[in-house]
């Protein structure tokens, strides 16, 4: 089938009211960065509460175009179309019973036909239209158990009168959510492990901007463990778009925690820290929040009191997406969308290679907050060094 259009549905962003085309004007933008990654030239459009995408090209790869717009948050249904010429009603009725025919080898199925109009000067109206169409199917397919079903048909065949005339029966299901960029930027607390690229997909899904911060501890991490991380933050691009890496050598700092703080604290001393930071990188670069891959009990740093004295040391709010989730929960959408395989390599991060054999599950604010004062001022200037020295690494899509 020699499709030549596609028409791109989207769901929550026609209940905008008068700032739908804000919405609508962001998805197009989306739609065309993605197809500047495929071969070929395409028309992204809107017309009459949809958007079109018109193939120009006399060559394109089909099942290119279909996994990049399947990575483009808003949308919620990509139909291939064919396009035909207006050349009569009669030709219409043929060139629907074709494709029929080769767009579905089973016929024995029931469908329905919807016709829409929108060229007001074609002379056959929507209702007529549909019945038209409809008894021209039956009577070429019924002999292959072709049934009409006019309330749960399994095959919704729909023609859209416009300038061209266009014949569709497939919907592929888009990512849902919102386009990128209607929604303000975060930073993504990003490690190598199967949470944190997870929770920065579903952030992105609501439209949310994504840059992200890495805690660097070397010699103790080494440069592939680094490597995975941008290999991640490569993969989470696909769906969230370019997103700056903020790599943080965290090595100083860790090791002035390990030294001067009881060993059960180490974890929860260095997660308030690896906030501080974060923090600070994110009202830099303008975001207005922080995004955790933290998922309560999961481990004794994401235990309820935990992640409360955690989060203490934050003015920005923290989005903790998966906090609810189970470990397969995450597992599935980690491998969906691509970032699994790459977050169970070998290669371990700062935060396992520190963390205490006994780490305390049920930690006092005041009591950390006493022992973290203790080399408070150590802490803070290490912790300017570590921002000041920041490398930042701009991760486009990995594919």
């Amino acid at each position: 089938m020699d499709y030549r259009a596609f028409l791109v549905k989207y769901a929550e962003i026609g209940v905008k009211g008068n700032n739908r085309y804000i919405f609508e004007n962001a998805l197009v933008k989306q739609i065309r960065l993605a197809l500047d990654k495929c071969e070929g030239e395409f028309n992204v459009r809107k017309e009459s509460g949809r958007i079109f995408v018109d193939v120009l090209s006399d060559n394109y790869d089909y099942d290119e175009v279909i996994t990049w717009l399947q990575r483009v948050f808003g949308i919620s249904y990509i139909c291939p179309m064919l396009q035909v010429e207006d050349e009569g009603f009669d030709k219409l009725k043929e060139e629907v019973v074709k494709y029929f025919g080769e767009a579905h080898e089973d016929k024995n199925v029931t469908f329905k036909v919807r016709c829409r109009r929108t060229r007001k000067d074609y002379p056959v109206e929507s209702m007529p239209m549909a019945a038209g169409i409809g008894e021209a199917l039956l009577m070429a397919y019924e002999k292959d158990g072709l049934k009409v079903d006019v309330h749960n048909p399994e095959i919704l065949v729909e023609v859209e009168v416009r300038n061209h005339i266009y014949i569709y029966s497939h919907s592929i299901k888009g990512p849902g959510g919102m386009p990128i960029g209607t929604a303000g930027k975060a930073m993504l607390l990003l490690s190598g492990g199967i949470d944190s690229p997870v929770a920065g997909y579903m952030i992105a899904k609501r439209g949310v901007e994504i840059e992200a911060t890495y805690f660097h501890a070397p010699p103790y991490t080494s440069e592939r463990a680094k490597q995975k991380v941008v290999d991640l933050a490569k993969e989470v691009a696909r769906y969230a778009g370019p997103i700056k890496l903020h790599v943080v050598n965290f090595t100083d700092v860790q090791l002035a925690i390990y030294e001067g703080c009881p060993h059960d604290e180490l974890t929860i001393i260095m997660r308030r820290y690896m906030m501080r930071i974060a923090e600070e990188i994110a009202l830099k670069t303008d975001c207005l929040g922080l995004i955790t891959g933290e998922s309560i009990g999961q481990v004794a740093s994401q235990t309820m009191k935990s992640m409360m004295v955690t989060g203490e040391v934050c003015t920005l709010p923290v989005y903790r997406p998966v906090v609810g989730f189970d470990k397969q929960d995450i597992v599935d959408i980690s491998e969906k969308i691509g970032t699994f395989e790459t977050s169970i390599l070998p290669f371990e991060d700062c935060c396992t290679i520190f963390v205490a054999k006994h780490p305390v599950t049920k930690p006092r604010a005041d009591i950390i907050r006493k022992h973290e004062e203790k080399i408070k001022d150590k802490l803070d200037e290490l912790a300017r060094i570590a921002v000041e020295s920041e490398e930042v690494i701009l991760c486009e899509a990995a594919d």
